[in-house]
């Protein structure tokens, strides 16, 4: 009889190990609370743009990314770019591109530069991370760097990831970020080439789902699990709310049906939920296995027969949230892919994705991402739509002075309290477990990441790495 297996949560990490584990023949569902699959590489529509709801790139070395794409059919639909990087520093926009570029950066004397670049040169090269877990990340780069270089450079990029958590930070997260771009540089081009999927991550979810289709892989969403409890026979039952007309429990099948191509916002489907209520059927209700792909708060929520120790440790993870705003134009910023910012702006970095990707899929239009990276609690969330998009534009107007009002076509907010867990001193000796002590259920999230930054191919190798140690064979 085939094992019955319960995914929470439909990002990457919980289609890839739905697909891994539905090829060994298992009966598996997914359950996910928001209205349409993908997590953080969800797509949505700004204006008459369907786009991915956070920005995403894909790196010539991104294996385990490229090679999913591949097994469902989308491989030959990648398209690569060379792109540019900005900075903007001291109240103007200076390109960082190429190594004389770099050297006639501004804020820096040539001193400085050159130990700038050493220390990147140098971090390159470093093999073992685990030593940097026990170095706050400030001290490291002082020390390399020189105290002006990092309050110039590397302290006002440290703030725009972590906030003041960049204080409790250890030197690893920086390594990790140096290692992805080299990583890029590497991979048989001595220049940065970035991909994107024709039609974004709404069309490879798309094809997604039908690939996990054949596999007989069901998806509930708008499915809110409350508890899961072990019960004396060994199966896992779960609790949930759910919708209240059991015909909008919709399975994958139905949810393909109603889908139009390439377009998989569902946000006014589901909009009534019940009290919490236990799922009647056995067949959808029990399970032989759970994974939670959950952060980990979350988890220790949902699982109240942990172990008290086991509690501590998922609560004790700290995240890292987000406010991201997409904006639709008629016109674009400039010709940077990254604009890192030094100055003191409302975001942390412009993204423009139209300098990446082909305008034709944005019906011609400029589209730039302005993400915001802060504490879960942050007063940022409580904010209006309305209050975040007149402080962000005004700062955009101001840094960009050929940009008006007039020019914005469209403006939509995504907010992501837990993103990423914040590597802290020791974090990988800290970590929560992923078998937990109740058998057979599993917590696998960004917080088992520990040698990398949170992207879609450490997603997926995460993925992979805990299917094949957990489920293969």
């Amino acid at each position: 009889m085939s094992k019955k297996i319960a995914i929470i949560g439909s990002g990457f990490l919980g289609l890839t190990l739905a697909l891994r584990l539905a090829e060994t023949g298992a009966k598996v569902t997914i359950f996910e609370f928001a209205p349409e699959i993908g997590g953080l590489a969800s797509a949505w529509q700004i204006g008459d743009v369907v786009w991915d709801k956070h920005y995403h790139v894909t790196l010539l070395s991104d294996s385990f990314t490229r090679k999913i794409v591949e097994e469902i059919g989308l491989g030959d639909e990648f398209e690569w770019v060379e792109t540019k990087t900005g900075f903007y520093t001291d109240g103007k926009l200076v390109s960082m591109s190429n190594s004389v570029e770099f050297l006639r950066l501004p804020p820096l004397d040539l001193i400085s530069k050159f130990r700038l670049g050493a220390t990147i040169f140098y971090a390159s090269r470093v093999k073992d991370w685990k030593a940097l877990e026990k170095i706050p990340v400030e001290d490291w780069l002082t020390k390399l760097s020189g105290r002006k270089t990092f309050e110039k450079m590397w302290k006002p990029l440290l703030k725009a990831k972590l906030g003041e958590a960049y204080r409790e930070t250890s030197a690893a997260f920086i390594w990790a970020t140096i290692q992805r771009m080299y990583a890029a540089r590497n991979s048989g081009l001595k220049r940065e080439m970035f991909g994107y999927v024709r039609g974004g991550y709404a069309r490879v979810l798309e094809k997604f789902c039908e690939h996990l289709k054949e596999k007989e892989v069901e998806i509930y969403l708008n499915t809110k699990i409350t508890n899961v409890e072990k019960l004396a026979n060994g199966q896992i039952k779960l609790t949930a709310e759910i919708a209240k007309d059991a015909e909008k429990k919709r399975t994958l099948a139905k949810e393909l049906s109603l889908a139009k191509p390439g377009n998989f916002q569902t946000e006014n489907f589901f909009q009534n939920s019940a009290p919490s209520a236990s799922l009647t059927a056995d067949s959808f209700s029990k399970f032989d296995s759970v994974i939670l792909t959950c952060p980990s708060n979350v988890a220790a929520k949902i699982c109240p027969q942990f172990s008290e120790d086991e509690k501590a440790k998922f609560e004790n993870t700290k995240y890292q949230g987000i406010v991201c705003a997409s904006v639709l134009m008629n016109k674009s910023l400039s010709n940077f892919y990254v604009t890192n910012i030094t100055d003191e702006t409302p975001f942390t970095g412009i993204i423009e994705m139209s300098a990446l990707v082909d305008k034709k899929e944005f019906s011609g239009n400029a589209l730039v991402y302005l993400p915001k990276y802060v504490a879960p609690d942050d007063e940022l969330f409580e904010k209006s739509d309305a209050e975040v998009e007149d402080v962000f534009l005004t700062a955009l107007e101001k840094m960009y002075p050929h940009l008006s009002r007039a020019d914005v076509k469209a403006f939509k907010i995504s907010r992501v309290r837990n993103v990423f867990p914040i590597p802290t001193l020791n974090y990988s000796a800290n970590l929560p477990p992923v078998e937990t002590s109740l058998r057979n259920v599993f917590v696998v999230n960004s917080a088992q990441i520990t040698n990398g930054t949170l992207n879609l191919n450490e997603t997926v190798q995460l993925a992979e790495r805990f299917f094949k140690k957990y489920f293969a064979g």
